[in-house]
């Protein structure tokens, strides 16, 4: 394996089949102040990882909700916010969905790095036939040594208990126990010290977002046009949230 250069970027991505950790020298993430209507969970989030950067416990999250409320663009800017304000040696690791099963591999692999190290997969879920569930579980649990001190898993899904109903109904109904075989799978989600729901907004955040990155951006337009267009906008998309706000603007 390639021996990774911590020094080379803040943010990385897990390779398992080269077995490396490519350095982001330039990371797709937007202003921590710019993500509205979720104050509450930016609060706990950058809590959970200040006290992270600072040295001290802290539990791994589970962002799930609505689509497009900023889940993962909240990952990433509270890493950066937090990385800044303390100048701690913080990193964040992306892990694909599809990669889960080699995160002991990853583990190996940061346990001994110089720098605190969030894990992040984006948009977790499994389906019906898929295991790799169970190596999640022995990455959160840490197995035998125990999950590395200097590591925390964060992932966004919008399922809280990550998995679909009917896989576990189906495990339900085959199994000799029936509710052990739901234990096992929901056990997956207790796994997560912190749950964190992202709700679909209203139309006066929606409308408080879009203000917020008009002010951002500097643009000249009367506030009443401007709302009116918004809410047309949302209107074709069929849905009001961060992300509809954002590509209005």
């Amino acid at each position: 394996p390639v021996e990774t250069d911590w020094s080379a970027a803040d943010c990385f991505v897990w390779q398992p089949a080269r077995q490396e950790l490519t350095p982001v020298t330039r990371p797709n993430r937007i202003e921590l102040a710019l993500i509205r209507g979720v104050d509450h969970v930016r609060d706990i989030l950058s809590d959970n990882t200040l006290r992270f950067a600072k040295g001290f416990s802290a539990n791994n999250v589970l962002l799930w909700g609505a689509r497009g409320m900023g889940k993962s663009s909240l990952v990433k800017s509270v890493h950066e916010a937090v990385r800044t304000e303390t100048g701690a040696a913080l990193k964040l690791v992306e892990v694909h969905r599809e990669d889960i099963d080699t995160l002991p591999d990853l583990m190996m692999r940061v346990r001994a790095a110089p720098a605190r190290i969030i894990l992040f997969c984006d948009d977790l879920s499994f389906d019906h036939d898929d295991t790799s569930y169970k190596s999640l579980k022995a990455a959160l649990d840490g197995g035998v040594e125990g999950r590395p001190d200097n590591v925390v898993f964060y992932a966004t899904s919008n399922r809280r208990h990550l998995l679909p109903r009917n896989m576990m109904e189906n495990e339900q109904s085959t199994a000799i126990n029936p509710s052990e075989a739901v234990e096992e799978k929901v056990s997956l989600s207790d796994r997560f010290g912190l749950w964190l729901g992202f709700y679909k907004c209203s139309q006066d955040d929606y409308l408080s977002m879009i203000d917020s990155y008009a002010a951002y951006f500097g643009l000249q337009m009367p506030t009443q046009n401007l709302h009116a267009a918004a809410l047309e906008w949302a209107t074709t998309r069929g849905s009001r949230s961060g992300r509809v706000a954002w590509q209005f603007i």
